[in-house]
């Protein structure tokens, strides 16, 4: 029996793409302004973000539930190449960015082991642009769990900012 690696699980992976350049696709990303526009799935605000947005920065985010519940998020930052990608840890945090536990939450949550976040941009030329986000959760328990759609609705929330950046230009 061998044991599975992060290349052989099939990991989260969920594509956008955007009627916008990259840089505004990029913008709506990685601008406080605008995530707390669109982090947590619908129906959920983003009272609080902070963000230092360097490799070895970290982001510090409060998801509100509808029922007012909060849910503290942290993402290190690994890898950051311009427009391009960015390589992140994302984990659930007290109110401090210390890693917590989800099940403390009540929340089932399966990392795949030394995985990271991946998110890539790509220009697809026309003013397009294509996002890809690779989860370091299995994609059948991100499937299981709810992660899946959280992240779906999470990106039409993010459509609805580049749009509206689009229109602004």
């Amino acid at each position: 029996m061998t044991e599975n690696t992060v290349s052989e699980i099939e990991r989260m992976v969920i594509t956008r793409v955007f009627d916008a350049p990259r840089e505004l696709v990029w913008k709506a990303w990685t601008d406080p302004k605008y995530i707390m526009q669109w982090w947590g799935p619908k129906g959920f605000t983003a009272p609080v973000c902070q963000m230092d947005f360097r490799v070895g920065g970290k982001l510090l985010c409060c998801m509100r539930a509808p029922d007012g519940q909060e849910f503290w998020n942290a993402v290190e930052y690994h890898e950051i190449v311009l427009h391009e990608k960015i390589v992140s840890l994302m984990y659930f945090s007290d109110s401090k960015g210390n890693k917590i536990d989800p099940s403390e939450l009540g929340i089932e949550h399966e990392a795949v082991d030394g995985a990271y976040d991946v998110t890539l941009f790509e220009d697809l030329g026309n003013g397009q642009t294509k996002l890809t986000f690779i989860g370091n959760e299995p994609m059948e328990s991100a499937k299981n769990s709810g992660q899946m759609e959280g992240w779906i609705q999470i990106l039409d929330k993010i459509a609805a900012v580049v749009a509206e950046l689009v229109h602004a230009k």
